[in-house]
């Protein structure tokens, strides 16, 4: 129940929240998005045109293009969960991207957060 909250809510609030987490750290919206990007395999375009719309959280990632391969790759907490240990694999991918903002947020390079 708890997660169907989640994925209805609003990927445009959610994008909001995201940047200004960010920014309140000296970071910008322009990694934020490289993050997503990365993450979700949407072009920049697209994701501006989500960032506007009433696309819910959970279908903006039913509906990645590309998730990328090395997303398995980031592990570690977020919200007292470790991201590498939730079974429900929607709510992981959403985890993953709070866990590269945090990262950013918390002045981790972004070749790194990137895991490249």
């Amino acid at each position: 129940m708890e997660n169907e909250k989640v994925y209805q809510m609003k990927f445009a609030k959610i994008y909001e929240l995201l940047v200004n987490k960010a920014v309140r750290k000296d970071r910008t919206k322009e990694e934020v998005d490289e993050i997503i990007r990365w993450l979700t395999g949407y072009k920049q375009e697209e994701l501006n045109q989500m960032s506007v719309s009433e696309i819910g959280y959970g279908e903006f990632f039913q509906n990645a293009p590309e998730l990328n391969e090395n997303r398995k790759k980031i592990k570690g907490v977020v919200c007292g969960v470790r991201v590498e240990e939730i079974e429900e694999p929607l709510m992981q991918e959403i985890r993953y991207l709070d866990k590269l903002v945090d990262e950013l947020a918390k002045g981790k390079q972004m070749e790194k957060i990137l895991r490249a």
